[in-house]
């Protein structure tokens, strides 16, 4: 098993900024990679950034390209997702999740968090 644990949500302005970050216990954390989620109300998980096992390779949704990073530290065993330029069509619960495969579909990752809370006003 692997836990995995988000932090750094919040309520922030349009056009500014946070950090989530994602710390994971048990399972070997460099043998996963590592993307990030997101689900607005009413809406379907949607995929955000993922980020291979060495963190060489990183990819993004198009709405965040140019605006959200994406990054890890295997030896700190986190993830983080770095949010610039923050529009209101973000705010949503965003997961950290753990796969096998260098995949953007929810449905293959392994383990989840529970998940954080970004709210962007207008």
């Amino acid at each position: 098993q692997m836990q995995l644990i988000e932090s750094g949500g919040g309520l922030v302005q349009a056009g500014g900024s946070l950090r989530l970050s994602c710390t994971a216990s048990g399972r070997a954390f460099s043998s996963y990679h590592m993307g990030w989620f997101s689900q607005a109300p009413g809406k379907e998980r949607e995929f955000v950034a993922v980020i291979s096992l060495s963190g060489g390779r990183t990819f993004y949704a198009d709405s965040v390209k140019g605006r959200f990073t994406i990054s890890r530290d295997n030896a700190k065993n986190t993830v983080s997702l770095q949010m610039n330029s923050l529009k209101p069509e973000d705010t949503a619960v965003y997961y950290c999740a753990a796969t096998r495969i260098l995949v953007y579909a929810p449905g293959l990752y392994d383990y989840w968090g529970q998940g954080t809370q970004v709210t962007v006003s207008s």
